[in-house]
């Protein structure tokens, strides 16, 4: 019987199982990528060491020492920055995220926001509710893949790279994830996580795509602690302004709680570890019963430690630091909630990053990096040939190190992960049609059969008669449809209709036929008309076929379709399923068709599917 429309769980099994499927694949393909690339260093390696030998130069304790090591400061941002691009790469992987993050995360993070913000998050958030399995297992790899190139790129062109694309990544997060951090919507907060965690990933991104020569002096630090200290100045006035909510707890049940009452009683709600949630619940009390005071703390701790970091004293920055510190942990827990819990946790929220990026803007002002001696170049008087020529360019090879060569090529599959993600998302950004999963998880997957479909003869909507006889050496597509139906048949209709567009060249041996399922309105007229609605009348290969009440009771009793007139008036219930009939006048397979939502998304993921198998069986 037709459904009256339905969503999908975020724990959904199908899609669960899909996008799990979808990881383990990849994963494969990356582990292929690294075995390329390890021969790739084991064999250059060879190279250079035969060579270097032969020819009396060989000296790797020179070759190992740069002019100078990684900046403390450089160092800790890109670790810290790499491994959390990494978590967020595994929280990515939870089973929940495929179909929970667009309505529990994009949607809910933009609707604060104006219409253009919402329009670009809704942008986002139709790719990947149209394609929830591609877009899922892409971030995956996307966020593993930046940490990874973080990790392994400790200096060089390479490490500058990881860090313009943890820049590209991180607007796309902030923008279409996160809404801008909802800095543009109102109610937005610093104890909130504004202007989002993803846009101190884009900040530190732009601090390692700097050249080296950037952290050589105290001028880098002292101004990302100014810039971090406005910042903190500006979250605290905009903290204290009033009508916000901030100022009121309301411990009185009855009455409205305040802003941030309410938010950390949300947070309480979150699925976790009752010692966390008991934390969080104890905050949010505290705060209905002493709002005020809860947050003149905050607005002056804010102004406060911006004041420490503007000031560049360095004794006033130690005080900003360690007060900094103790408030970003007291948020993450207490209002934050750690950020990553509830099954659709993309990340740890903005307290991590944050602190982060003042810790490193203090050791750039207080540890910078000490230059190194160069090598003493070993003059040798006479070169010995070459033991063996060699395709690799002789200044490529005297440039290389084992250690140099192993952190090229372990940034070589950083990449490469990057773009095992990278690929599937763009391919999924520019398909207008819904993954065709979506209506396996919400009709199950084709029944796949194999005998002979019962015959029929009936009449066509211009009054020839056609049999199932006639139709051999096509594909048939054949499904029941209530010429007076105005809810599930339009749509099953506009389903083959954009089925037949996705099949092209190939619609041309396929015939698209429905049969009446309405014992009460079955002529000719009512099929013509249905087809002129819905813009069927225009396909050379659709068919409408009625007859005699006789007939189609024959035909529906030999499909195993149901049909029930129901009392009141009310339109007839019938069941929705498509029959996929090979050349040779086969069932092959039987799929649910019935609509869920009616959404645009529904109709274009059953016309994949369905596309899809049948060309499947166009190509047996």
């Amino acid at each position: 019987m037709p459904g009256m429309g339905h969503g999908l769980q975020n724990d959904n099994p199908t899609v669960s199982a899909a996008f799990h499927t979808a990881l383990i694949h990849q994963l494969l393909v990356i582990v292929l990528i690294l075995a390329v690339l390890a021969l790739a260093w084991n064999a250059i390696r060879t190279i250079v060491y035969r060579r270097s030998v032969a020819s009396g130069t060989f000296d790797a304790s020179a070759r190992e020492r740069a002019p100078f090591p990684e900046p403390a400061a450089r160092h800790m941002l890109r670790i810290t920055f790499g491994f959390l691009w990494v978590v967020d790469g595994i929280l990515q992987a939870q089973r929940s995220m495929p179909l929970g993050l667009p309505g529990t995360v994009l949607t809910p993070g933009g609707s604060a926001s104006p219409g253009w913000v919402q329009h670009i998050v809704n942008v986002g958030t139709t790719i990947w509710s149209d394609h929830p399995v591609s877009a899922a297992a892409a971030t995956v790899w996307i966020q593993i893949g930046i940490g990874a190139f973080l990790l392994v790129a400790p200096r060089g062109y390479w490490s500058r790279a990881a860090g313009a694309v943890s820049v590209g990544w991180g607007l796309v997060v902030w923008m279409f994830g996160e809404a801008f951090g909802g800095i543009f919507g109102h109610g937005s907060s610093w104890l909130f996580g504004s202007p989002g965690a993803a846009i101190f990933y884009v900040v530190a991104g732009v601090l390692l795509a700097l050249r080296d020569d950037w952290w050589e002096t105290t001028k880098l630090g002292k101004g990302l602690l100014r810039g971090i200290g406005l910042f903190f100045i500006g979250m605290g006035i905009l903290q204290a302004w009033p009508g916000r909510g901030f100022w009121s707890g309301q411990a009185d049940p009855t009455a409205t709680p305040g802003t941030l009452t309410a938010m950390v009683r949300q947070m309480a709600q979150i699925s976790q570890p009752s010692l966390l949630s008991s934390w969080v619940r104890s905050f949010g009390s505290f705060d209905a019963a002493h709002g005020w005071s809860v947050n003149l703390f905050a607005v002056l701790f804010l102004v406060g430690i911006g004041t420490c970091f503007v000031s560049g004293n360095r004794r006033l920055l130690r005080v900003g630091i360690v007060a900094g510190a103790v408030v970003c942990l007291a948020d993450w827990i207490f209002v934050q909630d750690f950020g990553f819990l509830g099954g659709v946790g993309t990340d740890p929220n903005s307290m991590i990053p944050m602190a982060a990026l003042f810790f490193g803007g203090y050791l750039a002002v207080v540890r910078l990096p000490v230059r190194a001696e160069a090598p003493m170049e070993t003059p040798v008087e006479t070169a010995a040939p070459s033991a063996a020529p060699t395709a690799v360019p002789a200044r490529l090879l005297d440039r290389l190190s084992p250690s140099y060569l192993l952190r090229c090529l372990a940034a070589l599959g950083a990449v490469g992960i990057v773009l095992v993600g990278a690929a599937p998302m763009a391919l999924a950004a520019t398909n207008p049609n819904a993954d065709p999963i979506l209506t396996e998880a919400s009709n199950g997957t084709p029944n796949m059969v194999n005998y002979p479909a019962a015959p029929f003869t009936l009449t066509d909507q211009q009054g020839r008669h056609v049999s199932l006889k006639e139709l051999a050496g096509h594909i048939v597509v054949l499904t029941f449809l209530d010429p007076v139906c105005v809810s599930d048949c339009p749509l099953i209709a506009q389903e083959l209709r954009v089925t037949d567009q996705m099949l092209g060249t190939s619609a041309s041996n396929v015939d698209l036929v429905a049969i009446v399922n309405n014992p009460l309105y079955s002529s000719m007229a009512l099929t013509a008309a249905f087809d002129r609605q819905e813009g069927l009348d225009h396909l050379a290969n659709w068919t409408f076929l009625t007859g005699s009440l006789t007939q189609l009771h024959n035909a529906w009793t030999s499909y195993g379709v149901q049909t029930e007139v129901t009392p009141a008036g009310a339109m007839i219930a019938h069941s929705d399923i498509v029959f996929i009939i090979d050349r040779t006048g086969h069932t092959r397979e039987i799929l649910n068709s019935n609509p869920g939502d009616g959404s645009a998304a529904g109709e274009s993921s059953f016309s994949a599917l369905l596309s899809s198998q049948v060309q499947q069986f166009a190509r047996s």
